[in-house]
Order: structure tokens, then C-alpha cells, then sequence
């Protein structure tokens, strides 16, 4: 029997992960004690909105999925094809209108060596789907939230969406002790990387929207990249370059975008209000129109329209 979980907000909910091949109980779901994943971080993961039962932007989750395999001489664990349907197929399981799907794999499991194991280990592919409510998610945006900055520990391959979070996760827990939502590493030059869980934007004195260019210092964000296309149809001028925490303080608006928040304003840095505290209107432009410019693929569902993730 499906065990029934708590949602974050508050709502039940039942989980079916799927696990190399099979779709289990949330309870039921495992993998080997010896996977390389838990035991070099040697994965990598993806995770994609759901939007109305759609997949947002998973042709570019994809295949930056394929771009973090290569990066750390892995392929692709199956075609495109299937890969599609077993996220498709996850979403239907559990019945998420709203949420996040998370995609991972490794490079499998066999007796801890250092050295890569040979083509003949399986890679393990995990998939979570998890619904999260918007209108919770749309209140902190409306209210805005505050980052805390701090410097950056991380390896240099931070282009690379590994499962090596050990930073991050130690980044929003500080970040959380000092009531933020967020945290903004920064460089040894004084710059702001990214967030440990976003990128990192502000609107400068001129309005012109700013954003570290890519690099190995930070993820490439899929939301990211299709704000962009966002930006370009607006007719707002964007710049790539990197800005420092003291410019950062001083802008118009700043604002953070990940695949699970979207554009969200950020209001106050190290307890310095930005903005006047409140979230500004390019970031309120921005989060409004972000869905109408990124890809909405839906699942095989009884009467439902189809975009193909080939």
C-alpha cells in the first residue's frame, strides 16, 4: 500500500518514486548501500517545475541533464524518449497539478573504489515528484525575502548540477539561524557567485538588469536562461557581469531565480533593506511573465495535449 506523507504545507499526499525501472511505494523506495552517489557524489540531479500538470522547460533541463553527464564522463541513462515519460509518468502517479519532479542519477553502484567503474554497472535513476503550493509560493514573493551572504567554499566545477550540496546545505542553514530564506556566496574578490540554491540578479542605478555571466563559478540556470528570452521580448536591457555585495546593497531591486521560486524579489541583504524593503516592480514584470515565454510540456494524460521532449 502507497504510504500517505505530509506536504510542507500542510496537505496529504501519496508518493510513488520511481527506482531503475520501477515505480514504488515512497516507503519501498531504494537504492544500494554502495551507489556512488552517496558515497562520491558522483550524480548528478535535475529539478523541474510543474506547472497546471505541465513540465516547464524540460527540453532545457534535459539537456543540461546531458551536458553535467558529460562534463563527469557519464551518458545519458536512456534515450530522451523514455526519460520523458518516466517524468511524465511520475507526475501522473502522484497526481501533481503544482510542484517540483526531481531526476537523478549516478553512476551506480559496486564495492567503494575510486576509480570509475566499468560499462557494465547500471547507472541508478531516481525520480520524486512532489506538489508545493503556488499561492504559498506566490505570498513570499509578493512579501519578498532577505539573503544572507557569505563566502563561497565550493569546488570549481560549479557549473556542473552535481548531488555535492554539502555547501549549500550548510549555507541555507546559516542563512535560516539569521532569519533569511537564502544565501549569496561570494568570491574572494568580493562578487556574488549565486545563491545556494538560485542565481543571483539586481537592477542597477540605471534599470539595466544585471546577472553573473557564465562561468565555471556558477550554475547554468535553466530559469536563468529563459528569463532571459524573457528580458530580450520585454525590451529590457540586460548586462553580464559580475557585481558586489556593497553595488548589490545599493540597487534598485534584487531578486533570485531557480526552477522552484521562480523570479522572487529579495529585499533585504544582511539585514540591509534594499529597494525601500519592498519587492520592486521589474522583479513583479518579470515573475508575471516568466511562464508566458518558457515551455509547457504536458503529461500523456486522458485528453490532454502532448509536447514532445525528442
Amino acid at each position: 500500500m502507497v504510504p500517505e506523507a505530509v506536504s510542507r504545507d500542510g496537505a496529504a499526499m501519496t508518493r510513488v518514486v520511481y527506482v531503475n525501472g520501477r515505480y514504488l511505494a515512497y516507503a519501498d523506495a531504494r537504492v544500494h548501500a554502495e551507489d556512488r552517489g552517496f558515497q562520491f557524489a558522483d550524480a548528478v540531479y535535475e529539478v523541474i517545475e510543474v506547472r497546471d500538470g505541465a513540465l516547464i522547460d524540460a527540453t532545457r533541463h534535459l539537456d543540461r541533464l546531458a551536458r553535467s553527464l558529460g562534463e563527469i564522463a557519464m551518458g545519458m541513462p536512456m534515450q530522451r524518449t523514455a526519460l520523458g515519460h518516466v517524468l511524465r509518468e511520475c507526475v501522473r502517479r502522484n497526481r501533481v497539478s503544482d510542484g517540483t519532479i526531481y531526476l537523478q542519477v549516478s553512476r551506480g553502484a559496486r564495492p567503494r573504489d575510486f576509480l570509475f567503474p566499468g560499462p557494465d554497472v547500471r547507472q541508478t535513476v531516481v525520480c520524486i515528484a512532489r506538489p508545493a503550493s503556488r499561492a504559498a509560493a506566490d505570498a513570499r514573493a509578493e512579501a519578498g525575502i532577505a539573503v544572507k551572504t557569505m563566502p563561497d567554499p565550493r569546488w570549481e566545477r560549479c557549473d556542473i548540477k552535481t548531488v555535492m550540496l554539502l555547501p549549500a546545505s550548510l549555507a541555507k542553514e546559516a542563512a535560516k539561524a539569521e532569519g533569511a530564506r537564502e544565501a549569496w556566496f561570494v568570491d574572494t574578490k568580493g562578487f556574488v557567485t549565486e545563491g545556494a540554491s538560485s542565481n543571483a540578479w539586481i537592477v542597477d542605478e540605471k534599470g539595466r538588469l544585471v546577472t553573473r555571466p557564465l562561468d565555471v563559478d556558477i550554475l547554468r540556470g535553466v530559469t536563468r536562461t529563459t528569463l532571459i528570452d524573457v528580458i530580450s521580448r520585454l525590451g529590457l536591457e540586460l548586462v553580464e557581469r559580475p557585481f558586489s555585495v556593497l553595488e548589490a546593497m545599493g540597487a534598485k531591486e534584487a531578486f533570485v531565480t531557480a526552477a522552484t521560486n521562480v523570479v522572487t524579489p529579495v529585499v533585504v541583504i544582511d539585514g540591509v533593506r534594499i529597494g525601500g524593503g519592498t519587492p520592486g516592480p521589474v522583479s513583479r514584470r518579470l515573475r508575471a511573465a516568466f511562464h508566458g515565454e518558457a515551455e509547457h510540456s504536458l503529461p500523456r494524460w486522458p485528453g490532454s495535449d502532448h509536447l514532445s521532449l525528442e
